[in-house]
Order: C-alpha cells, then sequence, then structure tokens
C-alpha cells in the first residue's frame, strides 16, 4: 500500500513492489525467493516476521495508522524472542500466524486485524479483496516458483451454487 505520505497522495492504493525494493533489485523475484529460502534452510533458528506498519481499524477514512510505540515494541519482541512466548491464531486468508499478546506496551486487541474493525463483513471482504489482488499480481510469477510458495499464498473460499 502507498501510505499516502507521498506529495499529493490522499488515498492509500494497493501497490506491488518485488520484495519492496523493485528499483534496487534488478534479478527476478525467483532469485531472492531461492536465495531467503536457502538461508533459512541453512539456518533452522531463524525466525521471520512481518511486521504492519501502517494502516488499521478500517479501511481509508475510517481506521487509522498504528501507533509508533507498537511498531517498535512488536520489533524489540521479535528481535529479543520474547514475541515467541505468545499464543498464535492463523488467519484464514492469508495463512499467517499471529501473535495474541506482545507484553504490557501493545494492546491484544492491536495484534487482531479483523477484530479491531466495527464491521466483520466489511474487513472480510476487503481481506478478499487484497488476496485477490495479491493472486493476480504473483500470476506473472507462476512458471518460477515452486509449488509450495504458491500453496502458502492466500486462500479464497469460493461457494459454488447448485440449483
Amino acid at each position: 500500500m502507498h501510505a499516502g505520505t507521498e506529495v499529493g497522495v490522499k488515498e492509500p492504493t494497493a501497490a506491488f513492489s518485488t520484495c519492496f525494493g523493485q528499483a534496487f533489485l534488478p534479478l527476478h523475484p525467483s532469485k531472492y525467493a531461492a536465495l531467503l529460502r536457502s538461508k533459512l534452510e541453512q539456518n533452522r533458528n531463524i525466525k521471520v516476521w512481518l511486521v504492519n506498519t501502517g494502516w488499521i481499524a478500517g479501511p481509508y477514512g475510517i481506521g487509522r495508522r498504528i501507533k509508533l510505540n507498537y511498531t517498535r515494541s512488536l520489533i524489540r519482541a521479535a528481535i529479543d524472542g520474547s514475541l515467541l512466548e505468545s499464543h498464535f491464531n492463523k488467519h484464514n486468508i492469508f495463512g499467517l500466524e499471529y501473535p495474541t499478546s506482545c507484553g504490557e506496551h501493545v494492546p491484544a486487541q492491536i495484534l487482531d486485524a479483523r477484530g479491531l474493525w466495527n464491521n466483520d463483513e466489511a474487513y472480510d471482504m476487503q481481506a478478499k479483496r487484497l488476496a485477490k489482488l495479491f493472486i493476480s499480481n504473483f500470476e506473472k510469477f507462476n512458471n518460477e516458483m515452486p509449488p509450495s510458495v504458491h500453496a502458502a499464498g492466500p486462500k479464497i473460499e469460493t461457494t459454488v451454487l447448485v440449483s
């Protein structure tokens, strides 16, 4: 997402950039994915964290940016290992596991993206929309990525009505 800090940007929009640094990464994304996989396989003790430093609690105009104090506390807990002591839930669309607590400096409700929204249906709709954008963007890499990478992507429930 463009955060809206750029001059003239009034509303965040979804944007995809290879490894969040496309202009500085000349190789195909599959090369970076293979390198990351190799490093993780060489050292099984490495922990990988994805930290939301942006928008929470609703769509643009309703939600807000996460407080910097919370982001800092989450990163400190990830680095010092204390975040691993939390219980984890799994996001039903993105398949990511997220902690349910992070010490005294981060309110537990901040960690539950869906729970922060006032409307579960609106959250689910927005999460599915974002998942579809990820899936669509990833299609350009279909031939270069192993099946395990595809399997790790977002899952969108589909309902087939039979009459």
